[in-house]
């Protein structure tokens, strides 16, 4: 079965020197989420007379990124992918040009010989556009999300009492997996319960696909949109995103600032797990503040991004895919964390391509961006400390 995310940020607002992660205040993203004008697109072409990034540097991480690439290639192909298409400013991104945009990316990665042979060939084929950013200054806000290893059982059980719950069968959707709300008995249909109404009706017994040992894991798991569950035993159950109640995403950790828990520089996601931790009653009081609720399904091979292929670490980004192009290449400049050879995280500038396979329920508008970078405890801990301003580019044929 195929496991979409739906990306869900906490916003952990730490940002640090090049020297050691040193929590700062963080502006907020109120100016990165502001709408587009009718007829905008979240892109647009590279200003006359502003230079090429230094896309060279991509050539040197290009295993990877070739693998990223085929993916986008793989959802190209397939019939369904063409209802999302001709999209941009006067809807000049087309179907047709974004499949041979991507393949012959791809093409190039195969064919350069070096750095040098690589941008030379990208100047040669491509145009590049920019996004558009904070207010169309071209300002980006980063953030990051992975996948957890969160340990778990089958059946429930001594410490295991929290569930991560299939998809009810009166979960109504749109064609296009748009939650449109419940069906009920007489056949209307209606918005779904929320989180907080999900867990005191009982609505829900008998879906249980797992169990957690805390509460904060299990929103941890809806937060991400995916987990990797590990029993006692070592194996390890792989449950992806199988839709969710149709209600907007509130930051718990935003609602813990406006209640002078946290100041929004200090929060990342271990400070949350901390806190959920040592105050009892706190995770059942809060959690339900966010009325967003996830549903989940066994998979396997992923995790899935929207476009029903699998996400690639580093190399997927999760954008608004109402005014961004799905599968396209993307170029990022950002200030990343990173582990020093003391294994300490560190923020550095990192540029690196990708390709744009993801969407999320809290990157909603053109100057936002959620990078994956990847499984486990390392890969979410630098997930918890992204809070970059940076910039992002897309390439295209240029015939």
């Amino acid at each position: 079965m195929k496991a979409v995310r739906c990306a869900f940020v906490v916003i952990c607002g730490l940002t640090a020197s090049c020297q050691s992660p040193q929590p700062q205040e963080a502006e907020g993203l109120n100016p990165y989420e502001y709408q587009l004008a009718d007829g905008e697109y979240g892109v647009e072409r590279l200003p006359y007379g502003e230079s090429w990034p230094d896309f060279a540097i991509g050539w040197q991480r290009r295993e990877e990124l070739i693998e990223a690439t085929q993916r986008s290639m793989n959802y190209l192909t397939k019939p369904s992918s063409k209802t999302f298409f001709p999209v941009g400013p006067g809807e000049i991104i087309t179907h047709d040009l974004m499949s041979r945009s991507v393949a012959r990316f791809n093409e190039v990665l195969h064919e350069a010989k070096s750095s040098e042979d690589f941008l030379s060939l990208l100047q040669k084929d491509f145009n590049v556009w920019v996004a558009r950013g904070q207010s169309s200054t071209g300002d980006v806000f980063f953030t990051g999300y992975g996948t957890p290893i969160l340990d778990g059982a089958k059946e429930r059980g001594g410490e295991y009492q929290f569930p991560l719950y299939d998809a009810p069968e009166d979960l109504v959707k749109a064609d296009d997996g748009l939650i449109l709300g419940r069906k009920t008995a007489s056949g209307q249909t209606v918005p779904y319960y929320t989180s907080a109404e999900l867990r005191d009706n009982g609505h829900l017994k008998g879906l249980e696909i797992v169990w957690l040992k805390n509460p904060y894991d299990a929103y941890m798991a809806h937060v991400q949109g995916s987990a990797v569950i590990r029993y006692a035993n070592g194996d390890l159950f792989e449950v992806g995103y199988a839709g969710n109640n149709g209600h907007e995403y509130n930051s718990v950790g935003l609602a813990l600032v406006a209640e002078g828990k946290f100041k929004i520089g200090d929060l990342s996601l271990q400070k949350l797990r901390d806190y959920f931790a040592t105050n009892e009653g706190e995770a059942a009081r809060v959690l339900p503040k966010n009325p967003r609720f996830v549903f989940f399904q066994g998979a396997s091979g992923g995790p899935y991004g929207c476009l029903g292929q699998p996400v690639t670490a580093m190399h997927s980004v999760a954008t608004d895919k109402d005014i961004f192009p799905r599968a396209a290449v993307v170029y990022v400049e950002a200030r990343l964390p990173e582990m020093d050879e003391d294994n300490k995280l560190v923020q550095r500038p990192v540029r690196f391509f990708a390709l744009d396979q993801d969407r999320g329920g809290a990157i909603r508008s053109a100057g936002r961006c959620d990078i994956y970078m990847g499984l486990g405890d390392d890969a979410m801990a630098r997930a918890g400390h992204v809070q970059a301003r940076g910039r992002m580019y897309y390439l295209f044929l240029k015939n």
